[in-house]
């Protein structure tokens, strides 16, 4: 890694001229908060935070940070799970959460022009309130939507609609050296050489800052229904969703859960799921322009699932039958988290047909190492959401027993043709795992667009890809 320059009250001074005083953050005025993400056990202090509130804002603190060989960590809302936004190298941190204001509604050309540190469901009210859709749909609704282009995040609806690269048209990019470019636009299509805009998409932060994007909007669906649907157990369940994606009415989502997780979000929630009579639920949305639409697509999937062994079937046509259920879904993260002392994620994702191998692999996991494993996940896509539980373990046999979970986790995923993550990203936590599944000369192309990007490697490395 390179020597940096460690910052000085001089470098705090020139901070303090480009934004202004209380926009720039340094010792005890340093949330702690600032020195972690959402899970990850990494933590470090910046030395320096600089709460900035435009493209030009950031374009000279970059710029000063590059010509100083100062390093640099790009920070969100914090939501993350992988220590992405975590200051390794201490140095300065820019907070994009300012940057929040949504510039423009294009009804012509269906786009919304937003600054990054616009909310996930700010996003969502403001266009569903307009009678427009945008479809991406993580489970953190209060990540900023700079955060969700930065891993290139899915969600429950990816499996009918896609995730956040599908739905980013153009960005506005300020690199390394705070040169500003923009990249994409609002056109629909484009062969104008190789797309940036998709490489920036999932990159990170260590490529560059993203300070305006284009997102691409649908016509809101009128109507939606919700299936869940109880089986005997989740191999059934699972076993199922082949066949639904074969009958080619494709729902909007196609979630699975466990009866021990559901119990954990009742408890969190204070209220009761709607059924606990089965081992294993599928959950299924659909949308649509009219209800004569959604019923004719779910009608041939409801058939399908009791044919393959469902124990029932209920139907939530309403907010009032659909709200709590997607209410207790929305709740397994922050549920499973408050069950114990600390966890850790493995959010990998494999091709449909084997999910159910892997979530049984990581049920004899649970037993052979004697440790707690919860588990949900997108049926649909083939994204597994796995949390190792310490409870009451030390740190030497916490330290030993995630090593040895994820380890083995991963290379079952990489025996089935998965990858390390479908849509939390790498950051600081997963490196060593994506070094294991990719082919060597994929991590050395990885590394030489960093390098074109950053050469002086000060935008948050040790990230992703880097050593």
């Amino acid at each position: 890694m390179p020597d940096y320059k460690k910052i000085t009250a001089e470098d705090i001074k020139v901070f303090r001229e480009i934004t202004d005083e209380e926009r720039v953050l340094v010792g005890d005025t340093i949330n702690e908060e600032y020195s972690h993400d959402e899970l990850s056990s990494e933590k470090a202090w910046p030395d320096v935070v600089v709460r900035v509130k435009s493209t030009e804002e950031v374009s000279k603190l970059m710029k000063y940070a590059y010509d100083n060989n100062i390093v640099v960590t790009p920070r969100g809302a914090g939501t993350g799970l992988v220590g992405a936004a975590v200051a390794v190298e201490h140095g300065l941190m820019i907070d994009m959460t300012l940057m929040n204001n949504i510039l423009e509604l294009d009804e012509d050309n269906l786009t919304l022009t937003v600054e990054p540190g616009v909310l996930l469901m700010e996003i969502a009210a403001y266009v569903e309130e307009r009678g427009y859709f945008y479809p991406p749909d993580p489970g953190e609704k209060s990540a900023t939507i700079g955060g969700n282009i930065s891993t290139n995040a899915g969600g429950m609806r990816a499996v009918k609609y896609g995730v956040t690269r599908d739905f980013v048209r153009g960005l506005t990019l300020v690199l390394p050296d705070g040169k500003v470019l923009e990249v994409g636009g609002k056109v629909v299509k484009n062969s104008s050489g190789y797309n940036l805009r998709d490489l920036i998409v999932g990159s990170e932060g260590t490529l560059a800052f993203v300070t305006k994007a284009v997102l691409r909007l649908l016509p809101l669906p009128q109507k939606n229904v919700s299936l869940l649907i109880p089986f005997p157990t989740l191999a059934q369940a699972i076993g199922t969703v082949p066949k639904i994606i074969q009958s080619k009415a494709i729902p909007t989502a196609i979630e699975f859960m466990e009866r021990e997780v559901i119990v954990d979000s009742e408890e969190y929630l204070g209220r009761p799921f709607p059924d606990k009579s089965a081992d294993a639920y599928l959950l299924l949305k659909f949308d649509g322009a009219s209800v004569q639409e959604i019923e004719n697509a779910y009608d041939g999937v409801a058939k399908i699932c009791l044919e393959h062994g469902a124990i029932d079937l209920f139907i939530a046509d309403t907010d009032e039958r659909s709200t709590p259920i997607w209410k207790s879904r929305g709740a397994f993260l922050e549920a499973i988290k408050g069950s114990t002392t600390e966890m850790d994620e493995v959010d990998v994702v494999v091709p449909r047909s084997h999910v159910n191998e892997f979530v049984e692999y990581v049920h004899g996991l649970q037993k052979e190492l004697k440790i707690r494993i919860k588990s949900f996940g997108h049926a649909g896509d083939g994204n597994l959401h796995v949390y190792i539980l310490r409870d009451d373990m030390d740190d030497a046999k916490w330290k030993e027993m995630l090593e040895k979970a994820m380890e083995l986790m991963y290379k079952k995923a990489h025996e089935l043709e998965g990858q390390v993550s479908g849509e939390h990203g790498i950051g600081l936590a997963k490196r060593p795992y994506l070094k294991e599944s990719l082919d060597p000369e994929a991590l050395a192309l990885m590394r030489r667009i960093k390098a074109a990007f950053d050469p002086k490697n000060i935008l948050n490395p040790h990230k992703v890809c880097q050593a």
